[in-house]
């Protein structure tokens, strides 16, 4: 089985700004939430990581060694990097969604991070098949990790929303990889634990 997990909350996330290659570490509720998604899924045979501080303080409550990959680093916002998301212009997300090519000034395009993502589900994916592995990684990631697991476009990601510390799981059998579940939040205890 597949687990993609996202990172728990830090302090960007909960003040709404666009967060991609910046490092801030988790907050107070990041580590709670980190040590709840940990707890739910249990034990595995394997954790591979983005490299960014986030995503390895999560991914070290599995108790294990990490292996980091820079493939499952979030997407590069580029200028857009710390700035609100109420901030972006409308007619800038209208082209940012429109366009998979598109990408913030000096950043990266969905399109571009679809590829890096498939490449590393694949890596993952006959081994899935017989072990447990854990990816714990950000936002966009996930979301070109669904539109692989779903065989469609990486335009998905404009149609999905993913919560701090939630869980997509992908089961693999001869057809390939299948969708078991989605942006789980289960673990996490009431609305102020879900840190929306």
């Amino acid at each position: 089985m597949l687990y993609v997990v996202r990172h728990g909350r830090t302090e960007s996330n909960a003040s709404g700004l666009l967060l991609g290659r910046g490092d801030p570490p988790l907050d107070d509720l990041g580590v709670l939430q980190a040590r709840a998604v940990a707890a739910a899924i249990g034990s595995v045979d394997r954790v591979v990581a983005s490299p960014l501080l986030r995503t390895r303080q999560t991914a070290e409550e599995f108790g294990q060694a990490i292996e980091l990959d820079d493939r499952w680093i979030e997407l590069d916002y580029g200028e857009f990097e710390g700035r609100p998301v109420i901030d972006i212009p409308p007619e800038t997300w209208a082209a940012w969604r429109n366009d998979l090519d598109w990408a913030p000034p000096g950043g990266e395009s969905h399109r571009r991070l679809g590829a890096r993502v498939r490449s590393a589900c694949d890596d993952l994916l006959d081994e899935a098949a017989i072990r447990d592995i854990v990816v714990v990684t950000h936002v966009s990631p996930i979301k070109a990790a669904l539109a692989w697991a779903l065989g469609v476009g990486d335009e998905v990601a404009w149609r999905c929303f993913v919560a701090t510390a939630a869980v997509m799981t992908i089961g693999t059998g001869r057809a390939g990889p299948s969708l078991r579940g989605f942006n789980d939040t289960s673990h996490l205890g009431g609305p102020e634990e879900l840190g929306r």
